[in-house]
């Protein structure tokens, strides 16, 4: 079956110029090579005709009564249907002043009076095919966009089924744990502790995703109350004893309550998702993570300290993006941050706060982030 080649539609160019010889004389040559030529006398009739019907490109004379070229151009790319046209600037004026204003009001080319008509065909052909490659693109990168949304919109889908049979197993593992203490074997428990270990990770990246997609869409809504960092550190501690395996937390808290302004749940999910990262890469023999608080520039700092490989500068920034590898400088492999940083990143400048690693050769890395000490308010751009 062969091909059907259908021929390409002759792209439209409007002339603007108040002699009619040179109107006649160009649209004459113009329409000879294929193209489809329309004439304006005047500013205001090109930009009339140009709102009426847009060309696919306007070769637009400078020096014309009432309304110069300028401010033709200067209107055109005031609006938005109108400013992708391209203008081609065709004037006797030969200066450098006025080609810089012509570029300055929005012109892609200038061509100097008298003109050889094989370089005004050769610029307008070329700017006619840049703006079609321009057209092509924004229509690919439209068609990716909504392959994306098509493509989140499963994956949440089926990581939202994901989560209530991985709770499920999660809870039935720890019911044979319970019933079965005393007749299992070691090795029978060493499988089980395992087994939910690896469950409850599950559990945690399905949720890091549905949250992280809440966030970034602004639909998760903050529930506001003082609560105390201490008690969140102290709950996080205790949540990840089962998960050291050798390595070491210290937490000496201050002698009084820390309050803050924030969702307890959101942040005792941070802290978490922070110490979880801290044990991962964190050496089991020696392994230390330092937990403290203090006040920082009206906010409280919480910061965990971790004696594992340090973060090369260049990495700071993008250790919070979405599915980020970094390279960590103790044996140069690239390690995945999954979701659990970015999520902690959208929570915690949701809250109004700000989070940071700092990192030196030899002596670890050190998660941060501070929270406003008053009621939080949100930075500009983030979703609340």
């Amino acid at each position: 079956m062969n091909e059907q080649v259908y021929p390409k539609a002759p792209s439209t160019v409007l002339m603007v110029d108040d002699t009619p010889a040179n109107l006649e004389l160009l649209s004459e040559m113009l329409k000879v090579r294929g193209y489809n030529v329309r004439a304006a006398a005047s500013g205001k009739l090109a930009l009339q005709a140009v709102r009426n019907s847009p060309p696919d490109l306007i070769l637009l004379d400078i020096n014309m009564p009432e309304m110069n070229g300028y401010e033709v151009c200067a209107e055109l790319k005031s609006e938005e249907k109108l400013k992708e046209i391209p203008v081609i600037f065709l004037s006797a004026l030969s200066e450098t002043i006025d080609k810089v204003k012509a570029f300055g009001a929005g012109g892609v080319d200038y061509i100097t009076k008298p003109f050889q008509f094989e370089e005004v065909e050769a610029r307008v052909e070329t700017h006619l095919e840049l703006r079609r490659q321009k057209r092509r693109l924004q229509e690919n990168y439209a068609r990716l966009r909504e392959l994306e949304k098509l493509r989140d919109s499963l994956v949440h889908m089926l990581i939202h089924d994901l989560r209530s049979p991985l709770t499920c197993i999660y809870g039935f593992l720890k019911l044979i744990g319970e019933n079965t203490e005393s007749a299992r074997s070691a090795k029978s428990a060493r499988y089980l502790a395992a087994a939910m270990k690896a469950t409850k990770q599950m559990i945690q990246m399905v949720s890091d995703v549905l949250d992280t997609s809440k966030m970034e869409g602004g639909q998760m809504k903050l529930k506001v109350s003082q609560c105390d960092l201490n008690r969140l550190l102290e709950e996080g501690i205790s949540g990840m004893k089962s998960l050291l395996e050798g390595r070491e937390i210290r937490f000496t808290p201050p002698g009084s309550p820390v309050n803050v302004p924030a969702d307890s749940e959101i942040i005792s999910r941070v802290i978490r998702n922070l110490l979880d990262n801290a044990i991962k890469f964190t050496p089991r023999d020696g392994g230390l993570i330092r937990l403290e608080i203090s006040p920082a520039c009206g906010m409280m700092r919480v910061n965990i300290q971790n004696n594992g490989p340090s973060i090369a500068p260049e990495h700071r920034e993008r250790i919070f993006e979405k599915f980020a590898q970094v390279e960590l400088n103790a044996d140069h492999k690239k390690y995945s941050t999954g979701l659990g940083l970015t999520f902690c990143k959208l929570a915690v400048e949701a809250h109004g706060g700000r989070i940071g690693v700092d990192s030196e050769e030899g002596k670890g890395s050190s998660f941060w982030f501070d929270l406003p000490a008053d009621a939080p308010g949100p930075r500009e751009g983030t979703p609340r």
